[in-house]
């Protein structure tokens, strides 16, 4: 039956006599593992084709919708953390796996006659590997991917003369990344370069079946060996440890997302992927008017000479071990590249931000006025839920679920004294007013706090109410503007500078002209970490 199946598949397909061809490929004797890596290549390409299909059917592609879109894939969907895990860290193995192949066609002379254009093609897919990197790197649209591609724009920006369409052709307007460069990096991403790459595989693949693997000199007097089973063995074994590795990745390193793109926060370092990182570094080494030989004319210089090396390199073929020139060029790239990328990771400042702020749970009691956090303090102190309580009719209105309908004038005497027969509350004329804007403008954000904010975060709201911060300084959209804002404050200033600043303004910023504030220990601790907890 198996047999009687199999010739109706060759009669109408032909697939099998297809595939059997392909195993039954000669190779030369010498062919082993320092070839795998063209295999693990077009398996990783492959991989980042599904997962990136997954991810797509979850993602939103707008910048309003893709950093909630990523969250809803990292902590709702199904499998998500590995899905983008593995899509994450796929795209670094994978131009990982092509440099290490392209190293190992230069080091074997695998570009010599007449494999000058298959050693182009591979070219060409390296330039298209690193162009994915690029354009996937933003789409996350958190600070992190914001800036990093900030960045990098800016330094494709500095090529002579060409600069101002580079920037036109990425859609950036004065230097900054909006939804045209947002949605020309989608579509490149997702359709433009998928199918540029899977022609040009195509097309390696086949240029490499018609001229053979590359074989040494030593070949020639050797019996040439099937590709089945041997060399399909160590294909697979190495496609399998490439599998085992990003499963251990996406499993136990967890990808971050960090805070949606905020392109205001200028404290946010910006730097971009690693595989970017040695460019990003020899602008260092190229300053002024010599920063466009770092950015542009040296990589150029480099893309061209590996492109064109099949024709300044036409000598015969001989053994690996003796081409050291060319194993001395690998060394030395190898070495620059490696020292490049080490000194621009060892000089580059701390983020303060959160990696995975964009990953925790919303804490509502964070994005509210100080005056309405406040507020719900002033309730629970006064012992308001005894009667108010929230979720539940009873005795008294649930505040909870309607706004209050009394007249402001009502409530005020209400929360001075609930009842004829009740005492009068200690509540003050401004903590009374706090109550009434509580219970009669706020949103759903304030109705969560109600039960869930924590005390030190309601007495540090207290304590900004007492002191009448908000004069100056203005929180979640509410209070003056002759200090700076509160929101992201911890991105811009350390703990300890903060507690010092309320006690000696002037020695922190001479140019000050807020007041001297002499806290008790304990609350100078509550007010400082509540005003770091509010988010930019």
């Amino acid at each position: 039956m198996f047999n009687n199946v199999r010739e109706w598949l060759q009669d109408r397909t032909g697939i099998p006599g297809a595939l059997n061809h392909f195993l039954n490929e000669p190779i030369p004797a010498s062919a082993g593992w320092h070839q795998v890596f063209g295999s693990v290549a077009l398996f990783a390409f492959l991989l980042q084709l599904t997962t990136g299909f997954l991810l797509a059917l979850n993602y939103g592609a707008t910048p309003a919708e893709a950093h909630a879109s990523v969250r809803y894939i990292m902590t709702q969907l199904t499998g998500g953390p590995i899905i983008r895990g593995l899509h994450f860290w796929g795209a670094s193995a994978m131009i990982v796996v092509v440099v290490l192949h392209m190293l190992q066609a230069f080091v074997w002379g695998a570009y010599k006659r007449p494999r000058e254009v298959t050693w182009i093609v591979g070219c060409l897919l390296l330039l298209l590997t690193l162009g994915f990197g690029l354009t996937g790197y933003l789409l996350p649209w958190d600070n992190r991917a914001y800036w990093g591609t900030t960045v990098t724009t800016q330094i494709a920006a500095l090529a002579p003369g060409a600069g101002p369409i580079v920037e036109r052709l990425l859609g950036v307007e004065n230097g900054a990344i909006g939804i045209v460069t947002f949605s020309r990096f989608y579509a490149a991403h997702v359709m433009l370069l998928p199918l540029i790459t899977l022609g040009l595989c195509l097309l390696h693949v086949y240029l490499v079946r018609r001229h053979g693997v590359t074989p040494t000199p030593a070949d020639a007097d050797r019996p040439k060996k099937m590709f089945y089973p041997e060399q399909v063995f160590k294909d697979t074994f190495a496609i399998f440890l490439y599998v085992a590795v990003l499963g251990l990745l996406a499993s136990f390193a967890l990808v971050g997302l960090g805070s949606m793109a905020d392109p205001t926060d200028t404290s946010y370092i910006p730097r971009p992927e690693w595989y970017f990182l040695f460019l990003f570094q020899m602008l260092k080494l190229f300053e002024g008017p010599l920063e466009i030989v770092g950015a542009v004319v040296l990589p150029t210089i480099a893309i061209i000479f590996l492109i064109l090396t099949p024709f300044i390199d036409r000598g015969a073929a001989i053994r690996v071990r003796k081409r050291t020139f060319a194993i001395g060029l690998v060394l030395l790239g190898s070495l620059g590249w490696a020292g490049l990328t080490e000194r621009a990771i060892a000089t580059t400042p701390a983020n303060t931000e959160d990696a995975h702020a964009g990953l925790k749970e919303r804490e509502t009691w964070r994005e509210i006025p100080a005056e309405h956090l406040a507020a719900i303090g002033y309730f629970r102190s006064a012992n308001c839920a005894e009667c108010h309580v929230l979720g539940r009719s009873g005795m008294a209105p649930d505040l909870g679920r309607d706004l209050a309908a009394k007249p402001v004038d009502w409530m005020e005497q209400h929360f001075a004294k609930p009842t004829a027969a009740a005492a009068e509350t200690n509540l003050t004329t401004v903590q009374i007013h706090s109550l009434v804007a509580l219970v009669t403008k706020r949103d759903d954000k304030a109705l969560d706090a109600w039960n869930l904010a924590p005390e030190e975060a309601i007495q540090g709201a207290i304590l900004f109410q007492n002191r009448r911060c908000g004069n100056c300084h203005r929180l979640n959209g509410v209070g003056g503007n002759l200090g700076p804002p509160m929101n992201g404050l911890a991105q811009r200033r350390q703990r300890n500078w903060v507690m010092g600043h309320f006690a000696e303004p002037k020695k922190y910023l001479p140019e000050s002209r807020m007041p001297s504030f002499q806290f008790e220990k304990q609350d100078l601790a509550r007010i400082t970490d509540y005003v770091m907890s509010i988010p930019k």
